[in-house]
């Protein structure tokens, strides 16, 4: 009962954090302020189709971006043009943007004014390989973006599951799936886990521009997104739930020791389910196999752990009536 108490708890005080809100810009640098009557030509239909306009703020996360002092249409036209560096960790913003058609290179250029008031154009292909939003959620997106982090976390991920896995092997610890405990929360949060990194891989096939306007426009409160991103943030927010709940039942059934190894095989589990379904979902593997995936974790806990009777020599939970596994007494 207090278990549940726990949980009723963090789930309640989750809603009140994600369930006022208030529509807002994106993150503007003090210094960053484009004035209104620039913020008003901004045209809608840009915004829609590329999600940021003038005002919009952003981050150089390269070591600098090249910015051209004078009009597109000189550099277009071969003058001799001056050029600025910004360098990295700059704010800049968005205090203009121009569609140049005659452009072969990029129709779209971007005028940018950094904290100091300096000025230039750059064309928009070049400035996005530069910069990040400032918002901590795009920059996290854009850092798990990068193919050689990437490969880096996969290739980590991966060992430090399979030291994890053989340490907990030779001592002969519970780990899930294999050798579990009576608490179904673990097998909760790996189907979770599975079923959100399935769901994610889809929303970048099949929806590239929804996740692209949540990559400029992030927020955790699932009820201010559309409906597709609302089920992807509330499966975030289900995985960090039933975490804690797991944590909190784990810890009643293991001592500290066999907690901190179970815990430990537990995050290797998911880390490793996580790359196996965000991975095969790409080339639609992932979902018969998430399909598959759920009815062995939920058959698989259910065979072991549905027991309704108690031996009446040792107290323990057995399946059905006759000799104990335990202390291989009969039970009628």
């Amino acid at each position: 009962m207090r278990r549940l108490l726990y949980i009723l708890v963090i789930i309640q005080l989750c809603v009140c954090i994600t369930s006022c809100y208030h529509e807002r810009t994106p993150n503007k640098h003090d210094a960053l302020t484009v004035p209104d009557s620039l913020e008003m030509t901004d045209s809608m239909p840009f915004h829609a189709t590329h999600h940021y306009g003038i005002g919009y703020n952003f981050l150089v996360n390269s070591d600098s971006l090249l910015l051209i002092q004078q009009q597109p249409e000189e550099h277009i036209s071969l003058l001799v043009t001056d050029t600025i560096y910004i360098p990295y960790d700059t704010h800049i913003a968005v205090a203009d943007i121009r569609i140049l058609p005659q452009d072969s290179i990029d129709s779209v250029w971007v005028q940018l004014v950094d904290e100091q008031g300096s000025t230039g154009w750059v064309h928009e292909t070049e400035m996005l390989r530069n910069v990040v939003p400032t918002d901590p959620i795009s920059q996290f997106i854009m850092l798990f973006s990068n193919t050689h982090v990437l490969l880096a976390l996969i290739i980590l991920v991966l060992i430090s599951a399979a030291y994890i896995i053989r340490i907990i092997q030779r001592r002969q610890a519970h780990i899930v799936h294999f050798r579990d405990i009576p608490s179904f929360y673990p097998t909760l949060l790996c189907v979770t886990v599975a079923a959100s990194a399935t769901f994610y891989a889809s929303l970048q096939m099949f929806g590239p521009d929804i996740w692209r306007h949540f990559y400029y426009h992030p927020s955790l409160n699932p009820f201010a997104m559309p409906p597709i991103l609302c089920i992807f943030i509330s499966s975030v927010w289900a995985m960090l739930i039933i975490g804690i709940a797991a944590v909190e039942d784990i810890r009643h059934h293991l001592n500290l020791e066999d907690t901190i190894l179970y815990l430990s095989g537990l995050v290797g589990v998911c880390a490793i389910i996580y790359i196996i379904f965000s991975i095969s979902t790409l080339y639609y593997i992932g979902y018969p196999l998430l399909i598959l995936y759920c009815w062995y974790a939920i058959s698989n806990y259910m065979r072991k752990f549905s027991q309704r009777y108690i031996c009446g020599n040792c107290g323990k939970r057995i399946r059905k009536k006759g000799r104990c596994p335990h202390c291989n007494a009969i039970n009628e």
